[in-house]
């Protein structure tokens, strides 16, 4: 029994870190072993649009996509919205889209239509009430985003609020944006 205690200490901490880590570095470096990484193909997932229209990742293999997984409660989501709306504005017209998940229940659907007016969301929000995209990229927490090239792998990732300037997201994008050589 002590053993396996021993053993899950470094897993809580390394859990802990991931979730309170709050330095400017990217989750790539701080959040535990998933079962895709940088430089891996992204899960395959689906959900709906607020509308009720099937959209998938898969049908996006065209566009650079910044996956970010939110829900109304959540006031750190609140306070990223304005960075994601300015990226989803400043790289749409070279490939680039800020995907919204929102992960609130079902029935929620008016109050989120709502929270994307108030806050003036111009980018695409899918509905997920099940989570399922909590379980296929291994979320630990809302907001975690996710950035994912036209070729479908993944390329950059973080737990918590993005931030306004992050140069590691900003680098990220642009290599993702960049004419294959």
């Amino acid at each position: 029994m002590r053993r396996v205690s021993l053993l899950l200490l470094p897993l809580s901490l390394l859990m802990a870190t991931a979730c309170t880590a709050d330095d400017g570095e990217t989750a790539a470096a701080r959040t535990p072993a998933v079962p895709f990484g940088i430089g891996a193909p992204a899960p395959a997932y689906s959900a709906t649009l607020l509308d009720g229209d099937s959209v998938s990742l898969a049908g996006m293999r065209d566009r650079v996509v910044l996956l970010n997984v939110w829900a109304t409660w959540c006031h750190p989501c609140r306070t990223e919205i304005p960075e994601l709306q300015a990226l989803h504005v400043k790289y749409a017209d070279r490939g680039f889209s800020v995907v919204g998940v929102s992960v609130d229940g079902d029935g929620d659907e008016a109050g989120i239509r709502e929270f994307v007016e108030e806050y003036r969301m111009t980018y695409p929000i899918w509905r997920d009430p099940d989570e399922r995209v909590s379980a296929l990229f291994s979320v630990v927490g809302v907001p975690a985003t996710y950035l994912i090239d036209r070729q479908g792998v993944m390329r950059w990732r973080t737990v918590g609020p993005v931030r306004p300037g992050d140069t590691t997201l900003v680098r990220a994008i642009e290599t993702a944006l960049a004419p294959a050589s």
